[in-house]
């Protein structure tokens, strides 16, 4: 034996000495996980945590994915969705033209409307309010899940509000809870590269989070991996997360999104792999340990794939979404959207328990 397999073994015996004992793993441990081809005991090791967590439970709620606006002024590299005012294809909705739309999908037991879009400077900061308050007024039992702290910043800008005032604005309007999108890499460099310029940096886009949980408020976050990022600017990005939920506890969930191809023909060498959204899942899980779930986005995996990530530290499954466009524009192959039976079907054929939730994590029904 090498001593480099050797030394290899060690070091993951090691980690999982310390999952073992609920230790704290270091960037330097995250980077070890990522370049190792160990991929079963990294599955392993986030299944016990997992497993710790949260049972055999993996959840799941009711929800609808709505888009007012995918006029942006922003221009990432990785968009499909965007498209500039006066574009084919752009539009900017009224209240009552997306509640056209919701009435024709709209059942009782619906629980959520997930609501993200464009960075459309075309609309005052009030048309996103008025839009908020619209909804709410007509569905009261609905909660609302909109705007990421990209948004937020980008309404700071528009408006000459703060952060505070912005959300506390949304929130007077009836908004419950942000998404966790706009994260995408929390690197310097990386938003350099993917043109994020212009869009909030990795501070504001912490800080948002900071404000809205020092509001009370419970939020989302994300990554997008998978381009042009080092194994290490992943593992920072976590532990961004992870200090920041140190320090206010507002993070429910965190969700691991691979970056979708431009065209659904895509091939294999322009996707990312199963192995790595696998890899990326469990080691999440591992180095999150201060935020309660890890999803498994069947926009972005697939069905099939979504089972296995069960067994890789993911605990939620997402909702029923009813018709997803963004990853979609890029490429994305999987269903737009799941019913509430077909989710019950495929968390039951990975072995797991179902359970209906809201956003918040409480518990609706249990599918044993």
């Amino acid at each position: 034996m090498s001593t480099a397999i050797n030394n290899e073994q060690l070091r993951m015996a090691a980690i999982a000495e310390k999952v073992e004992h609920g230790e704290r793993l270091s960037l330097e441990d995250g980077v070890f996980l990522y370049e190792s081809d160990d991929l079963l005991t990294i599955g392993q090791l986030a299944n016990k945590v997992n497993l710790r967590k949260n049972g055999k439970k993996v959840y799941f709620v009711d929800n609808m994915s709505l888009y007012f606006t995918n006029v942006c002024e922003e221009h990432c590299a990785f968009c499909h969705f965007r498209r500039d005012e006066g574009e084919e294809g752009a539009y900017t909705l009224t209240p009552e033209q997306m509640f056209d739309y919701i009435d024709k999908h709209y059942h009782p037991g619906m629980r959520e409307f997930h609501i993200t879009g464009g960075h459309n400077a075309n609309v005052p900061f009030q048309y996103y309010v008025d839009c908020i308050r619209g909804l709410k007024q007509r569905y009261p039992d609905v909660t609302i899940k909109a705007h990421t702290a990209a948004e937020i910043e980008f309404f700071s800008r528009i408006s000459g509000l703060g952060y505070k005032e912005v959300l506390q604005a949304l929130i007077d309007a009836g908004l419950g809870t942000m998404p966790g999108g706009g994260a995408e890499i929390l690197s310097e460099r990386y938003r350099k590269k993917m043109r994020l310029v212009d869009k909030a940096s990795t501070d504001e886009w912490l800080d948002v989070h900071r404000t809205a949980h020092q509001l009370g408020m419970k939020t989302h976050a994300t990554m997008l991996f998978g381009s042009i990022e080092t194994f290490e600017e992943r593992v920072r990005h976590l532990m961004y997360l992870r200090e920041l939920q140190d320090e206010t506890g507002g993070f429910m969930v965190f969700i691991p999104n691979a970056v979708q191809p431009a065209s659904v023909d895509a091939g294999l060498k322009r996707r990312v792999s199963a192995y790595d959204n696998l890899r990326t899942i469990a080691i999440s899980r591992l180095m999150l340990d201060n935020i309660q779930h890890v999803k498994a986005y069947f926009i972005n995996l697939g069905t099939q794939l979504t089972q296995i990530a069960f067994a890789f530290g993911a605990s939620d499954a997402h909702g029923t979404i009813i018709q997803e466009r963004i990853s979609h524009a890029a490429g994305a192959t999987s269903p737009e959207g799941l019913t509430r039976d077909e989710l019950v079907h495929l968390i039951k054929g990975a072995g797991r328990i179902p359970v209906e939730r809201d956003t918040f994590y409480n518990e609706i029904k249990v599918y044993e």
